[in-house]
């Protein structure tokens, strides 16, 4: 529906051509604009609810206060995994992590390993693929996550963490303890849950409209063969240059398998495409425009910073083994 909706108003409203530059990165913009705003609000509530059933900060504690020896981390990775979620698209639910007091490092487990691997992505890897690589590239995603979030949950960086979200976090803590001391039926907790969510939305909607925005045009302005370009210029630096230039896109594993695909029939390593997929899906300037909102530019560096070198790790393990 979202879909046949932003069509209707590139095409009828609009009157621009849909494969256009200009038809492409609107529709592209509307589509993602509603899409992820929709899913902050309904996410948004989803924790609310959860919180005003089971409180999140009881699961915070128990992650504080038991000794999982790494455990968390894996399960965040495998949720990061099971859920069909773009770059911008797991910001929601990591904002509701944040909100809820989730150690750090296990929301940021979650965040790296959500866009990388999906039912989709495993669908298209499988058929374009084969078995082997398929398996690799969900084992190194996973384990991306786990690495990547036990990195930065090491750092203590939540004094990091934005005032807004930590304002949230307080507030949330307090209903909870006020709805639990006051014994407040759960329909009267409600408009409560929807009034926080919609605030969470507003909050975030101009850095959500600007993210999309940027990633929109770099959806319909690229040049057709810029990337094979130059990530095919030099096979040392090849990986670092493929992760690198992928940043600045935006697109979820469905869009960015095909182009993979050719990038290999092309003669680019499986381990240089496969970077440059997980630079475009995992990090991106929308998402780091987003993310702004949640942390300050220094957390989001460093995030960025360690998720790279990551990807660019595992670009040349993949290199190395295929």
């Amino acid at each position: 529906m979202l879909q046949r909706f932003a069509d209707w108003l590139v095409i009828g409203v609009f009157g621009l051509d849909r494969a256009s530059k200009w038809g492409d990165a609107l529709d592209f913009f509307i589509y993602d604009s509603i899409k992820i705003l929709i899913l902050l609000f309904v996410i948004s509530a989803i924790m609310g609810i959860i919180n005003a059933y089971l409180p999140v900060s009881r699961l915070k504690n128990y992650l504080q206060t038991h000794k999982l020896y790494g455990l968390q981390y894996l399960l965040a990775s495998c949720f990061g995994a099971i859920t069909p979620f773009c770059s911008c698209s797991s910001i929601p639910l990591f904002i509701g992590f944040v909100k809820g007091g989730i150690p750090l490092g296990v929301t940021f487990a979650f965040l790296i390993t959500s866009p990388l691997v999906n039912e989709v992505a495993v669908a298209m890897f499988l058929g374009a693929f084969g078995v082997k690589i398929t398996v690799i590239y969900v084992l190194s995603g996973i384990l991306l996550g786990i690495v990547g979030g036990w990195i930065l949950g090491r750092m203590k960086l939540e004094p990091l963490l934005s005032d807004w979200v930590k304002d949230i976090q307080k507030q949330s803590e307090a209903q909870t303890e006020e709805w639990e001391a006051e014994r407040i039926p759960f329909l009267k907790r409600i408009p409560g849950i929807v009034k926080d969510s919609w605030g969470i939305v507003k909050g975030v909607l101009l850095y959500v409209l600007i993210g999309i925005g940027i990633g929109a045009a770099m959806h319909g302005f690229v040049p057709e063969g810029f990337f094979e370009q130059y990530m095919g210029r030099d096979s040392l630096f090849a990986v670092p240059i493929a992760t690198i230039l992928a940043v600045p896109m935006y697109c979820n594993a469905a869009g960015i398998v095909p182009i993979v695909e050719v990038f290999v029939a092309k003669g680019i390593p499986i381990g240089t495409a496969v970077a440059f997929m997980m630079g475009v899906v995992g990090l991106s300037i929308p998402e780091a425009t987003l993310l702004k909102k949640v942390m300050t530019w220094k957390l989001v560096g460093t995030f960025f910073a360690v998720v790279t070198i990551c990807i660019i790790v595992s670009g040349y393990l993949f290199n190395i083994i295929l």
